[in-house]
């Protein structure tokens, strides 16, 4: 079975205007390369802080991401307890993610985390496992929507295997916080929820009250092997 320790909740970023983002001092903070106006803050104010690379909201805008440019900004930052996430392709191979994650190869492996995108191979999942103490689950392709039924039938596999394989890894779950209280045991998730949602009009919120609301539901400690249905659709890229 794997086991993780109590979930991280790690809540996007930019939170504005800077007064409600003071009220979340002590909470964990994911601060996205795209937008990173609250990095410093964050690093000095918050428990722990996830250096993402921007590559999802960048592929939402039908942008690119200067890698180079990105490295050179979680260097100042990259130190314990925070970490960063090596760049990734959206609907790439395994040779694209290959391919960055030889070009981060120098940076302390503790604090890097590679991302193994579900519609690709469970075979690459498991050597991403064996490479490092920490890695991230990502939702691509066919599986784009977190929580969805063919989702899920991925989660288990993904699950059933690092299982069978002996792992104790800690498992990200990127885009993930909505499954919190769900049966899959991340060591931690993100989610942009409390800086999108706290100002919606009519139903206005202290952000640190709905981050705390987050924050108290956790999921399972350990994951056991379960039956998982044949899924016919399933893409994977080589």
């Amino acid at each position: 079975m794997v086991e993780n320790k109590r979930l991280i909740h790690y809540h996007g970023t930019p939170i504005s205007p800077r007064s409600e983002l003071i009220k979340m001092a002590g909470k964990h903070f994911c601060v996205s390369f795209e937008d990173h106006r609250d990095a410093d803050w964050c690093v000095r104010h918050g428990q722990s802080v996830m250096l993402d690379n921007g590559a999802f909201t960048a592929f939402t805008k039908g942008k690119s991401v200067d890698f180079v440019a990105y490295e050179k900004w979680i260097e100042p930052y990259l130190y314990p307890p925070n970490w960063a996430i090596i760049p990734d392709v959206i609907g790439g191979s395994v040779e694209d993610q290959k391919g960055f994650i030889r070009l981060f190869s120098h940076l302390p492996r503790n604090l890097i985390a590679p991302v193994w995108h579900m519609n690709l191979s469970i075979d690459w999942l498991l050597e991403m496992a064996d490479g490092y103490e920490r890695f991230c689950f990502g939702s691509s392709g066919a599986y784009w929507q977190v929580g969805s039924d063919v989702w899920c039938r991925r989660a288990d596999e993904a699950w059933n295997a690092l299982t069978k394989r002996g792992h104790k890894s800690w498992v990200h779950m990127m885009r993930g916080l909505s499954l919190c209280g769900d049966k899959y045991p991340f060591a931690s998730a993100d989610s942009t929820n409390v800086a999108r949602n706290f100002k919606n009009k009519g139903a206005e919120v202290c952000p640190e009250r709905m981050a705390r609301r987050i924050d108290a539901v956790q999921n399972p400690l350990k994951w056991t092997i379960r039956e998982t249905q044949t899924d016919f659709f399933k893409l994977e890229t080589v």
